[in-house]
């Protein structure tokens, strides 16, 4: 149950990292063009705030075993999300009016969206991202079991992620607003740590019930 629980929880966490790769490039593109260094530098952020995360996820586990601490990172990942709408248009107009002149130099016209994607998307990512390390930390109790629920742990994120894919690319961008998907996805993270909070009671019943037994 508590395998089934810690799958589901990394599903969802791949599905909003997936949806805010997807989202986050179109709401890059109005500013920063549709070229192909938008969608690069969306990419590239993202990849980095999942290596970022999969490194302190781990560590996290190892120096405090109790899925409450997510709650703590999640809800203002959570928070941060969705109010992306309200503020992350002040931050790209300043990285554009750096540029004085009406045309910006190839080089910034690659690395502005870096730096764009970096302010608005690395943090809930990287936040997102600690969820598998953890979860297959918390999750394995002996270490003949180390592969199989490591495997389950990561096909379950990444299936997550693919239903993200679809799902942002199909029905999410014909039918809602990007103002309603980035408070959708702030939400549903927010959500993740109140699972992460009921998940912690399941792991100290557990752990109860085998120290008594």
């Amino acid at each position: 149950m508590h395998k089934l629980s810690a799958a589901l929880l990394v599903f969802v966490g791949g599905f909003v990292i997936m949806v805010l790769e997807i989202i986050g490039a179109r709401y890059l593109a109005k500013d920063f063009g549709g070229s192909f260094y938008v969608w690069v530098s969306q990419i590239g952020v993202i990849l980095t705030a999942l290596a970022l995360g999969y490194f302190a996820g781990g560590a996290l586990a190892d120096w405090w075993r109790r899925t409450a601490l997510l709650a703590w990172l999640l809800a203002p990942a959570g928070v941060f999300t969705f109010f992306i709408p309200a503020f992350a248009q002040s931050w790209i107009e300043a990285i554009l009016n750096r540029h004085p002149g009406e045309t910006i130099p190839l080089l910034w016209q690659k690395l502005d969206p870096v730096i764009g994607s970096t302010f608005i998307f690395l943090l809930p990512c990287f936040v997102l991202a600690t969820l598998s390390p953890y979860m297959v930390r918390l999750t394995v109790r002996h270490l003949g079991q180390v592969g199989r629920v490591s495997g389950l742990i990561y096909s379950a994120s990444t299936v997550g992620s693919i239903a993200g894919v679809f799902v942002s690319g199909y029905v999410l961008i014909d039918y809602f607003s990007i103002t309603h998907i980035f408070r959708g996805m702030g939400a549903l993270t927010v959500v993740l740590g109140l699972m992460c909070l009921g998940l912690d009671r399941c792991f100290r019943m557990q752990a109860t019930e085998g120290t008594s037994g």
